[in-house]
């Protein structure tokens, strides 16, 4: 199975390296489109789950050895190709595509370079819930389109097994996640299985709980017994076969060291993510350093609110008070999303005074799915699907008692607006830009959410002490990540000294304390990105409030910063220094 293809690749390779060996253009911004071109083409034939042709042998990837080296082979000589163009010589627009576009391609080559594919989960996520995500997106306005999912429902077994084929690679060369962040996570797998009179509580089967295509009933009830049979027959036996994969094989022979650093060419690795992540040349002594810098400065503001309420007692006792009293919690999922959608509105009526150019997308609240809610984060934003055509800002409502209002006004800031739904939004927007630059950058992304967490104190909010402890507490935190992901993956961190910084330092439950390192665990360098990019948003804006003086425009300055979208932290730096230097020069 892991050796059929019907249709090599390496035709399709080929074709494509015949035809980048054919730009012959001395135009250096002609060259990069037509690669850019076939680049595009290139993931369009890579990307199984946008094909729409039922006989298709992949609908869902395709992870044979053969497949991967291919693939991995074409995005070498892409890089090749591009190094070869002269980009001093690149349009503006071009030389922020050119920055982008090989970085995305590096990225795929490094993670194939160090067996990525090998580990094919986190603690949060895996190849069987990303699959979440394809039915939430799929198109099902046609009879095609359901035909379409349910062809690809009979490939998950394939897939799985392709899947578990990587993991047990990676067990024979200790190229795992840690087994103590792999506790409880076989109900995560479990969770998809519905079986005889329950079957139609699959999340597989929501597609079919509604006629979404206007079918005729005797077509839709028919779609609906076949889809029944295909979860039965191929979906279910799917998941419980890598149950027991997991809880019997690759969870007792996962590693015991927690830090990457321990697996092969790990730190190597490590030191490739940070850069990725960050999109800069900092290297982890100078990312640890950095975080314990923050860390000092964010504390003294949290002591002095400690004063500012009159509590009498340590930094701890008062965590222990927040983390404690009944009064900070919401007694019920609905009074947790209730007050989560009231500050939600309460930001959109201030916009106005932030921003002159505001999204058209809505979005909504809604809570983190009951499958995934044990070991997910506190909240996040899903952006639009075929579903909803609208962004969701999801909220975490399980174990209520660990997920405190006063951190909601920080969480809802970061997550919906200003934070990642209008930014995320703005640039899906930008309809001029080629398909590669709609990809979300991590640095950007996240460093805009942080300093979206920043403005709403220049909105208005945190008026109550506590909800302003909330948000150092939330600043504290991704700022402890610094430290304790550096540490734990280069300095010999355990996990224990993990969580007792961060108890130590934030106002976080303590099952956000246990959820989140692990996260960091599982997913090298991610954590670095928030506060490395909010703090480069807020070096650059000190640094055109101070040049141009009552020139400064809050609004345009936003506008400067998110007009290109999500873009690496060295392209961000040159675009508002370009910014600033013209301002300066309408000035004369």
């Amino acid at each position: 199975m892991l050796n059929s293809l019907r249709k090599p690749l390496s035709a399709i390779v080929l074709a494509l390296t015949l035809s980048a060996c054919q730009i012959t253009t001395s135009n250096p911004n002609t060259s990069f489109s037509e690669l850019a071109a076939q680049v595009t083409a290139f993931r369009a034939k890579e990307n199984a789950q946008g094909l729409t042709d039922l006989d298709a042998d992949y609908l869902l990837s395709n992870l044979t050895p053969e497949h991967l080296a291919a693939a991995n082979g074409q995005r070498i000589r892409f890089l090749t190709k591009l190094d070869e163009i002269d980009k001093a010589r690149l349009s503006e627009e071009n030389q922020i595509n050119f920055a982008i576009l090989r970085a995305q391609i590096q990225n795929n080559v490094d993670l194939y370079r160090f067996n990525d594919h090998y580990v094919p989960l986190s603690s949060e996520y895996g190849f069987h819930s990303a699959l979440r995500f394809m039915i939430q997106r799929h198109d099902y306005s046609t009879k095609l389109g359901y035909q379409l999912y349910i062809a690809r429902m009979k490939q998950l077994p394939r897939y799985f097994e392709q899947n578990m084929y990587w993991m047990k690679q990676g067990l024979k060369i200790g190229l795992t996640q840690p087994k103590v962040v792999l506790q409880g996570y076989e109900n995560s797998i479990m969770a998809f299985v519905a079986q005889g009179e329950e079957i139609e509580k699959s999340p597989y089967f929501a597609p079919f709980v509604s006629n979404r295509a206007n079918l005729p009933e005797s077509e839709f009830l028919a779609l609906q017994a076949q889809a029944k049979r295909v979860i039965e027959t191929y979906v279910n036996p799917s998941y419980l076969k890598y149950h027991d994969f997991f809880v019997q094989e690759y969870r007792p022979n996962a590693r015991d060291n927690i830090a990457w650093s321990s697996v092969p060419n790990g730190e190597a690795f490590y030191v490739n993510r940070a850069k990725h992540f960050t999109t800069t040349e900092m290297t982890p002594k100078e990312i640890h350093e950095l975080g314990l810098q923050e860390v000092a400065r964010i504390r003294a503001q949290m002591d002095a609110i400690i004063k500012q309420v009159g509590f009498e007692g340590s930094f701890a006792e008062f965590v222990h008070f927040l983390r404690t009293d009944p009064q900070f919690y919401a007694k019920t999922p609905l009074e947790l999303l209730k007050e989560a959608s009231f500050i939600a509105k309460k930001i959109d009526a201030k916009l106005p005074q932030l921003f002159h150019t505001l999204p058209r997308l809505p979005y909504g609240v809604a809570p983190v799915p009951d499958s995934i809610a044990p070991k997910y984060t506190t909240g996040r934003y899903i952006g639009p699907n075929k579903d909803t055509d609208a962004g969701y800002y999801w909220v975490n409502t399980y174990a209520l008692d660990k997920r405190p209002l006063y951190v909601l006004e920080a969480l809802t800031l970061h997550e919906g607006v200003p934070g990642h739904h209008l930014q995320i939004s703005l640039n899906s927007e930008l309809a001029h830009l080629p398909v590669y630059r709609h990809e979300y950058i991590s640095a950007f992304g996240e460093g805009w959410g942080l300093y979206a967490e920043y403005l709403g104190i220049e909105a208005g909010f945190y008026q109550d002490p506590y909800s302003d402890f909330g948000r150092l507490t939330y600043e504290m935190w991704r700022a402890a990540r610094l430290v304790v992901d550096t540490g734990v993956h280069m300095f010999g961190w355990t996990r224990e000294q993990v969580m007792q910084f961060m108890q130590n330092n934030t106002a976080l439950s303590l099952h956000n304390v246990k959820t989140e390192t692990d996260r960091y665990i599982s997913w090298p360098a991610q954590a670095l990105s928030y506060k490395v990019g909010e703090l480069t948003i807020k070096r650059l804006r000190a640094k055109a409030e101070q040049q141009l003086g009552q020139a400064f425009d809050l609004r345009e300055f936003h506008h400067q910063v998110l007009k290109n979208g999500s873009v690496p932290l060295f392209v961000l730096e040159s675009q508002i220094d370009k910014y600033i230097a013209s301002t300066l020069q309408a000035q004369k």
